[in-house]
């Protein structure tokens, strides 16, 4: 991309909106970021912008729209905002920090292009995005992990391009043997040519709800990721999931254009990875001459919970698919850890588990979450509604909840949904609802926080939930137990 002196505005102010415009600042571009924040609520994302770069905060004038060569929009931004619209009418060209990113790489990679690897899905993202670049670096290759997971990619580039300026820098040595990235369905909605060599959509359950106007329009979103794929690249798909079984049904199956389609699955034997006998298989292209290769039992893999065995095939199929050496993916299996505020044990308190699993954001994971307890459960749950069918949780809730304590701006609609299923209580806040689970748990109890919300009405984000989760549970007296 030639970018030096080209006008381009960025819309929305988030990590995404701030590594765009430090990136584009120092290729040469006259940057103009705007955001509808004040400058007071961007004051910590704002400050870290270089001089340069001028700042349109409270509103989005027309004329830095007008005028502009470009236009990147951050991936909380709807595109169907009116200076967006409007600047599309025009014929702006508009696109998203992550094809952004994707073109600057490809446009600067010479013959030496890092290949891209993607991982999207309503659940599991996360764990999966991180178990993959761990093993692609347990087998000695370098990575760069960006994308939705918490680190834009503009920002990753940004750093790398800050090291080549060192007279000891050399490409072919210190240079990424790949891009790890997470992507969101926002993200895939503003791209034109991302296109990653191994991609991996891991379910698709009902989630943004709030954003979207429908199921369809959200698969869509998500089927961006393998829109650019050809057949010499892989698309790695859940057999388990009805969602992704039926986007491959409808938009890839016998479709001659369509990348090679490799399947995880618990409950049958599939092309790509499955059980068998307890143990995780992997019957895939270029591997062990197409015969399934047992890599770990099940029961080894230190991750635990039926959707973390799923992830941990699709990582394994991503990460092998990639050339990572087979003994590198079993090491990984056995030692990685999981990620903070994904079924993350706090703390056991006269007999009671608490678990954080902040990260449960949709009913759809709620739902596995609550799958992989065979202990009686006290689930706190509750914040902003995305839309969700809370009623999709009255089987499991019947079954497996002991009770069920509510917090946020969806405790009623959740109370009406499925309070009848079990006892139910209304706390005023977190730290009521632990006080309250704390009151009705006994030895041999789990009390799980998985929201199935948002958690934008009384925290900043999930890994602000989860962590005042943690303090409080933390701070719990033993003489209370």
């Amino acid at each position: 991309m030639v970018l030096t002196g080209k006008k381009v505005t960025i819309v929305g102010l988030a990590r995404s909106g701030a590594g765009a415009a430090r990136l584009l600042a120092d290729m040469g571009a006259d940057v103009r970021v705007t955001d509808r924040k004040s400058e007071q609520e961007l004051s910590g994302i704002a400050g870290i912008l270089p001089p340069s770069v001028q700042r349109y905060l409270g509103s989005h004038p027309a004329a830095i729209f007008d005028d502009a060569d470009l236009i990147v929009v951050s991936p909380g931004v709807p595109l169907d905002i009116r200076p967006l619209a409007d600047a599309r009418k025009k014929g702006k060209n508009i696109i998203g920090e992550l094809e952004l990113a994707y073109q600057i790489v490809r446009g600067s990679a010479g013959e030496r292009p890092a290949p891209f690897i993607a991982i999207t899905g309503s659940n599991g993202k996360s764990t999966t995005t991180t178990l993959v670049d761990h093993m692609l670096r347990k087998g000695g290759r370098k990575t760069v992990l960006a994308g939705n997971i918490g680190n834009a990619l503009t920002e990753e580039l940004h750093r790398t391009m800050i090291d080549s300026k060192r007279a000891d820098y050399d490409a072919s040595v210190m240079g990424p043997d790949a891009f790890v990235i997470e992507v969101s369905s926002f993200q895939l909605e503003a791209i034109e040519t991302f296109r990653p060599s191994v991609a991996a959509i891991l379910n698709i359950t009902p989630d943004h709800l709030d954003r979207y106007h429908s199921m369809e329009e959200y698969r869509d979103a998500k089927a961006g990721v393998f829109m650019n794929q050809r057949p010499s690249d892989f698309l790695i798909l859940n057999a388990d999931d009805p969602g992704t079984r039926e986007l491959y049904e409808t938009r890839l199956r016998g479709k001659t254009e369509a990348p090679g389609i490799v399947f995880f699955s618990r409950e049958q034997e599939v092309e790509g990875m499955f059980l068998k006998g307890g143990c995780v298989m992997a019957k895939l292209p270029g591997l062990n001459a197409g015969s399934p290769l047992q890599l770990v039992d099940a029961a080894d893999i230190r991750i635990k919970g039926v959707h973390n065995l799923e992830n941990a095939m699709a990582a394994s199929a991503m990460a092998l698919l990639a050339g990572c050496p087979v003994q590198a993916v079993i090491d990984s299996l056995r030692e990685f850890p999981g990620l903070e505020h994904r079924l993350e044990l706090v703390r056991e308190l006269g007999g009671v588990k608490y678990i954080n699993d902040s990260k449960g954001t949709n009913v759809g994971a709620v739902l596995k979450s609550i799958e992989s307890f065979a202990e009686p459960l006290i689930l706190i749950a509750g914040g902003r509604d995305k839309a969700g069918d809370f009623t999709q949780l009255k089987d499991l809730v019947s079954r497996k909840v002991k009770a069920l304590v509510l917090i946020g701006e969806a405790a009623g609609k959740i109370r009406d949904a499925i309070g009848a299923q079990t006892t139910t209580v209304m706390a005023k806040d977190l730290r009521d609802a632990v006080e309250r689970s704390r009151g009705m748990a006994a030895a041999g109890d789990v009390v799980l926080l998985s929201p199935a919300c948002a958690s934008f009405d009384m925290f900043r984000d999930f890994e602000d939930r989860g962590r005042q989760f943690k303090q409080i549970v933390t701070d719990l007296e033993e003489k209370h137990a």
